[in-house]
């Protein structure tokens, strides 16, 4: 989460998220999404809620932890399950994305080049 954290920030010196996915090539169907900016200031928050070690290994993450990460955020605990579903949801994407050795690759994952 350390990495999700940076990045984060870094999107955030950026400029508006929308305008920045109107850069990334292929991304002509992401036109019409709409991203609400206090949605990366409570992921932030809630990863700044997180010890260090519960940054780096998330599996620590048991109920308890979650709510005192929801309660020092001002944020609610299914804020908190949401990231950490978002966050691994991303991960295993990454993990395929990293294996990606052709186009054909790309087209049996349904992912289209445009």
């Amino acid at each position: 989460m350390e990495d999700f954290l940076s990045h984060i920030k870094l999107i955030k010196k950026m400029g508006p998220l929308e305008n920045l996915i109107s850069m990334i090539p292929g991304a002509a169907n992401l036109k019409n999404v709409k991203v609400d900016p206090k949605d990366m200031v409570r992921t932030e928050a809630i990863i700044l809620s997180m010890t260090y070690k519960e940054r780096r290994n998330p599996d620590l993450l048991n109920g308890s932890r979650r709510s005192r990460i929801a309660r020092g955020s001002g944020t609610t605990v299914q804020d908190v399950n949401r990231l950490i579903k978002q966050f691994d949801q991303m991960k295993q994407m990454m993990k395929k994305i990293g294996k990606i050795k052709s186009f054909k690759d790309l087209k049996n994952m349904g992912i289209g080049l445009q």
